[in-house]
């Protein structure tokens, strides 16, 4: 599934609309003002001409940074649905990452594994935040395999969707520290926005575009 965001451009217009119109607001009352006391001044005692001459230099000045900040925010907006959009390059082709982060979803998230030898020990899954909400004993058969997570921390809550990365502390029968590669590769069938940063698909894993570590056309 493909989903382009589009808040980025209305938030910006609608931040720099309100700002706009606050202005235009205050700058009518103000020359309200200004015009009522002009026409009830004291002709022996009249207005300062500078005092409120400044002042609306003062407004102007107000209104043209309110502009530059509209300007800016739609640039910002623009090339953030450019990048969004070329993110769609990655699909169909084959990708190489680091496949330790993936995408908690449903309540299903899983990572695949390759270990050279049997192993035992300890894994730790941690948020985006990089706090451990789950973890335990575990045991891995040599060769590749899955690790399945359906959700559930330590404290028995369930994990808010979102980024989790895992991480093993294994060793062999001859007490030997074993390495639990996580890298994975295949072809990018979709790419999803709706977690907030492009997540690819690549077969039943979810991770990062930030993971991806080479990219090539299929063979």
């Amino acid at each position: 599934m493909t989903t382009i965001p589009s808040t980025s451009t209305a938030a910006a217009g609608s931040s720099a609309a309100g700002s706009q119109s606050g202005l235009i607001a205050n700058y009518e009352l103000f020359l309200n003002i200004l015009t009522t006391q002009i026409q009830n001044q004291d002709p022996l005692d009249p207005l300062d001409s500078a005092e409120y001459t400044s002042q609306l230099v003062e407004y102007s000045n107000v209104e043209q940074s309110i502009q530059q900040n509209k300007n800016l925010e739609e640039i910002i907006a623009s090339l953030q649905s450019s990048q969004s959009l070329s993110y769609v390059n990655y699909i169909g082709n084959e990708v190489t990452a680091d496949a330790s982060t993936t995408a908690l979803s449903g309540s299903q998230a899983s990572w695949d594994y390759d270990i050279t030898e049997a192993a035992t020990g300890t894994f730790e899954i941690r948020n985006s935040g990089g706090a451990v909400v789950y973890s335990g004993d575990v045991e891995l058969d040599a060769g590749s395999g899955t690790f399945h997570w359906n959700g559930q921390t330590d404290s028995g809550q369930d994990a808010v969707d979102g980024l989790y990365t895992i991480s093993f502390n294994v060793k062999d029968a001859s007490s030997r520290s074993e390495p639990v590669r996580t890298t994975v590769s295949g072809v990018v069938d979709s790419v999803d926005w709706s977690s907030g940063e492009p997540i690819l698909q690549v077969g039943n894993q979810r991770f990062p575009v930030s993971a991806v570590m080479s990219v090539a056309r299929p063979s």
